[in-house]
């Protein structure tokens, strides 16, 4: 490739150079690991040199196709979920003292260290645990180095999860813990929902490291059944991992109350907008003993004495295990942009309070469970499928309305709305099934609006 004026580097000598540096002959090898079955084997075709202006005009163009949920009602979820968000918590992560230097050491602190220590507290008292981590990009990675924290404190290597956990999630887990842990699906009662317990101890053994959870599960119900599967996990030695939606906790036991030895959860309703790919944070507790905290593979912030006596200051928890001490030989990665989301959500958490994560998990439940009460009036839907209490997310079924998820929700976007995440692939069991989600964002006209698209869809 010839030397490019806005490539940094392209200079063959240069490249040269840097791949000797590096021990390797060819930029090729660094693909190595890439299959050849997905390498692109042609030039790309990229359009002609233009001017900034012009590709800017064009990139707007393309953009203005677009169509957002300020644009459309939305009622999709399913791992990234349409939640208010203060203009207080843009305000603060746009500050040039966290926006701009949400990453660094100690010499550039400009009270983010503070801020990441009450993100860690509001999160403990949350789950109600002892430990909270430095946050992951995730709930997907952050589940997925819970199941490897089990695998390296029991020295085991097997994970037992319920059929109902995301498929998205369940792939990333599978995939960080390849070669480390195999994974095995527990079956669930066709009716409620609820893991079969007898299933659950047929399956469990010494070779067990954990028994992982998520509550509420990745189909909208909540899992009854916490203590029982904690009791169950522990009469074998092994651990106890719950995946929490945190603003469920305003209305549901923590799950340090019922057990758990690992929590982990996705932080995006905590006063993130939702975006293209963007927006999450994984987050991770544990109980506070060293084979827990020398086993969490991030950044810990807490208080400790400084040289001069009576002061106080922040600092890292053995800092020498992340990935910012071993770089290439650390057990896992998180990327910086985390840390203002972690800010962002301290932020959140301050602002509302417990008693406001209460009343706001209630308002929740009270309107799903009203959009759950007018959709089921509509003739051929079953919603929701499963008997068990739902949260904020619930399963809608066509199987009797003679028409697909993807014909419904094409009509819907006719009226304005998005509908729900089509399931029948993840979930074939479950027939002709939507995943809905209601929010605190869906005033009554639009769970009504949205009955009366859905009946009008299904006719």
């Amino acid at each position: 490739m010839p030397v490019h004026p806005y490539i940094p580097n392209s200079d063959p000598e240069t490249k040269r150079e840097m791949l000797k540096e590096i021990g390797v002959q060819s930029v090729e090898e660094l693909f190595a690991d890439i299959p050849e079955r997905i390498r692109l084997k042609k030039k790309l075709q990229l359009p002609c040199a233009k001017s900034e202006y012009q590709v800017r005009r064009d990139i707007e163009a393309i953009l203005s196709r677009n169509k957002t949920c300020g644009e459309l009602i939305s009622f999709l979820g399913a791992g990234c979920w349409p939640h208010y968000v203060p203009a207080v918590c843009d305000e603060i992560n746009s500050r040039s003292e966290f926006l701009t230097a949400y990453a660094g050491d100690v010499y550039s602190d400009l009270g983010r260290y503070q801020a990441f220590f009450e993100f860690q507290s509001m999160i403990g008292d949350l789950v109600a645990m002892d430990v909270v981590s430095f946050p992951w990009y995730s709930w997907g990675s952050v589940s997925a180095d819970s199941a490897r924290m089990a695998v390296m404190i029991t020295d085991r290597h097997e994970i037992l999860a319920p059929k109902t956990v995301g498929p998205d999630r369940l792939s990333v887990m599978r995939g960080h813990c390849e070669g480390l842990a195999d994974f095995k699906l527990v079956k669930n009662d066709p009716d409620s929902g609820q893991v079969d317990l007898e299933d659950l101890k047929s399956k469990i053994s010494s070779k067990t490291a954990a028994v992982y959870i998520e509550n509420p599960t990745y189909l909208g119900f909540v899992e009854s059944q916490g203590e029982e599967i904690s009791e169950i996990a522990h009469e074998h030695g092994a651990l106890f991992t719950v995946g929490v939606e945190p603003l469920s906790l305003g209305v549901l036991a923590p799950p340090g109350e019922y057990g758990a030895d690992i929590v982990c959860g996705e932080g995006q309703p905590l006063g993130m907008h939702m975006n293209y790919g963007g927006g999450l944070l994984g987050f991770l507790a544990c109980r506070d003993a060293e084979r827990f905290v020398s086993a969490v593979p991030h950044r810990l912030i807490t208080i400790t004495t400084t040289e001069r006596k009576g002061e106080w200051g922040f600092t890292y928890v053995l800092p020498e295990r992340t990935m910012f001490a071993a770089r290439d030989k650390a057990r896992s990665f998180t990327g910086t942009a985390t840390a203002l989301w972690a800010i962002t959500a301290a932020v959140y958490l301050s602002l509302l309070g417990p008693n406001g994560v209460r009343e706001l998990a209630e308002v929740i439940m009270q309107k799903s469970q009203y959009a759950m009460k007018r959709m089921s009036e509509i003739g051929g839907i079953k919603v929701p499928v499963f008997s068990s209490c739902h949260f904020e997310e619930f399963t809608v079924n066509l199987d009797g309305t003679r028409k697909t998820v993807s014909q419904v929700n094409k009509a819907l976007l006719n009226s304005g709305i998005i509908g729900g995440k089509d399931i029948t692939n993840e979930f074939p069991e479950l027939g002709n099934t939507a995943l809905y989600c209601v929010t605190e964002i869906h005033a009554k006209a639009d769970i009504d609006k949205l009955a009366a698209a859905l009946e009008e869809a299904v006719r």
